[in-house]
């Protein structure tokens, strides 16, 4: 096939649509985890937790944070798994790839030693389930052996890796603790497991249409090959996103795990946009701050705002706003405006400017 050639300015409004991150928002919680097809779940809370950020930055001041307990916990509309909220639709194309893990030798050694463990763990969750991790006791053979954190945390290694191979999942959540309970009692009876070739494509088509332009290292041979000026190599493209319709873009703050930036290479070859999260940088050595939110404005990634919740002084402190390019006033004014909105879904009065 003839790729097709899209100029950048193309190619970005293409990845920003498909994000949902365009003048056009959706209104509904399950819409954007479908389209994303999935939500990254990160401990840091410096502005919110990162799911709640990636959704409130699409659906606005409409979505609240108890929506998506909601459709985990209650209605099971999705499901969560290995730091991942996905909808349950798509549990099947999952399943394969559960049934066949892990496939290195190191897991697998360690749960055959550990059999018996796993065992009890499964008759535990099946008697008294669901449960937190600290009311599972430690009944290991041989501890789990790392030089990090992981060190002989045998309960939980074992917990995750019975939800990996889709032997037990979370069940909900007490507080930041997960519960853990079987996959039977979580998971929709029956759901048809997907074989695994075949939901590797699906997820691939997925995935693409979900970032409108990728390369095939990201998305294998989903879509359709293109060129894109001023970058080298052949990007696959979603033929549906290249449907002529007009673009109207909007003003948005990003976290910094949005999946429009999470790619930095593709984020520089299609925005000129670098960037790069300082949370683990030494505060001397930090160019745009811990959390730094990145600024897309139309088709544009524009800046980054180094922000954070105050929430025992009830403001949004906003250290500094890094301009990548001087910011016309109208852009000056929609950032203003958009970090308003975000202070005020957080229930936070006031937005504090710290420096200028």
């Amino acid at each position: 096939m003839t790729p097709h050639r899209l100029d950048r300015a193309t190619a970005r409004r293409i990845a920003v649509r498909a994000q949902l991150l365009d003048a056009h928002r959706p209104t509904d919680l399950l819409a954007v985890v479908d389209r994303l097809t999935f939500l990254q779940l990160d401990p840091t809370a410096a502005v919110a937790p990162n799911a709640d950020l990636v959704a409130w930055t699409r659906l606005g001041a409409a979505y609240r944070p108890s929506d998506l307990t909601r459709a985990l916990e209650t209605e099971r509309a999705l499901f969560e798994h290995r730091a991942m909220v996905r909808p349950m639709a798509d549990l099947g194309l999952h399943l394969a790839e559960m049934t066949a893990w892990p496939e290195d030798a190191r897991r697998r050694d360690w749960l055959a030693a550990n059999d018996a463990f796993r065992r009890y763990v499964l008759d535990l969750l099946r008697d008294s389930g669901p449960l937190l991790s600290r009311d599972v006791p430690d009944r290991s053979v041989v501890p789990w052996p790392s030089t990090g954190w992981t060190n002989n945390r045998n309960v939980t290694q074992m917990l995750e890796f019975l939800a990996a191979r889709g032997e037990i999942a979370i069940s909900g959540r007490v507080g930041r603790q997960r519960t853990w309970d079987l996959a039977e009692r979580v998971y929709p009876p029956g759901t048809p497991v997907v074989p695994a070739e075949e939901a590797r494509r699906s997820r691939d088509e997925r995935l693409l249409r979900s970032l409108g332009v990728a390369r095939a290292t990201v998305v294998g041979e989903a879509g359709e090959p293109a060129e894109i000026e001023g970058t080298s190599g052949l990007w696959r493209v979603d033929p549906a996103a290249l449907d002529g319709v007009p673009f109207a873009g909007r003003t948005a703050l990003l976290s910094p795990f949005d999946r429009l930036v999470h790619d930095r290479r593709r984020a520089l070859e299609l925005f000129a946009f670098e960037y790069r999260l300082e949370m683990y940088v030494p505060k001397a050595q930090r160019r745009w701050g811990y959390f730094a939110l990145p600024v897309l404005h139309h088709d544009r990634l524009v800046g980054k705002v180094d922000a954070t919740a105050d929430r025992k002084a009830g403001v949004l402190r906003v250290d500094a706003i890094h301009e990548d390019v001087p910011f016309p006033p109208d852009v000056t004014v929609a950032v203003h405006e958009e970090l308003r909105a975000l202070a005020s879904w957080l229930g936070l009065p006031e937005v504090r400017r710290m420096s200028s």
